[in-house]
């Protein structure tokens, strides 16, 4: 079915004060703290310039798209599908100013359209976050631990892999995820 950007996209502007008291709240109100951090941060017009070189106009733009995925992995999730744990939150759908989000059909399709360019901006944005981020808090010393902990497994799991492993040369295995959700 189709939809018109009218009845996805919708703006929220004030955030919601929050009182410590009987509410209901749903399980990702923290994410009000990252709508007014993406706003000051001014997120989605940035984002907005990286697909800018891109002439389709799709009622989810790219740009939503990512931030979709970016708001999709502090949530803790990993796999698309997972977005019907959220589907319907209403702090989710006000943080994205939609209606109703994307089904993973429309997220895969608009992630296939991103050119090299559109990625490479998306890389540079991403690096002077990061870049300006360590430049304004001037940390004296800065340590980057590269290693990671793996589970070794038998047989062919899903997501593993052959890697380095000295005790056992040849051994699939597979970096855990701290939030694995069960299927």
């Amino acid at each position: 079915m189709e939809s018109s950007k009218a009845q996805i996209h919708t703006k929220f502007h004030k955030i919601p004060e929050i009182k410590f008291e009987d509410q209901q709240l749903t399980s990702f109100s923290g994410l009000l703290i990252f709508q007014l951090f993406f706003k000051r941060i001014r997120l989605k017009d940035k984002l907005k310039k990286c697909f800018s070189n891109l002439k389709v106009s799709p009622i989810f733009g790219h740009h939503l798209v990512v931030l979709l995925l970016i708001v999709h992995l502090i949530l803790g999730f990993r796999r698309l599908r997972e977005i019907d744990y959220y589907r319907d939150d209403p702090l989710v759908l006000r943080l994205m100013g939609f209606k109703k989000l994307p089904d993973v059909s429309t997220i895969s399709r608009s992630l296939s359209q991103m050119d090299t360019q559109s990625i490479a901006n998306l890389r540079r944005l991403s690096r002077s976050f990061v870049i300006n981020g360590l430049q304004r808090e001037s940390f004296g010393r800065l340590t980057l631990d590269f290693d990671g902990s793996v589970l070794s497994t038998k047989g062919h799991a899903e997501g593993s892999a052959v890697g380095f492993n000295k005790v056992k040369k040849g051994a699939r295995s597979y970096y855990p995820y701290r939030h694995h959700q069960p299927r």
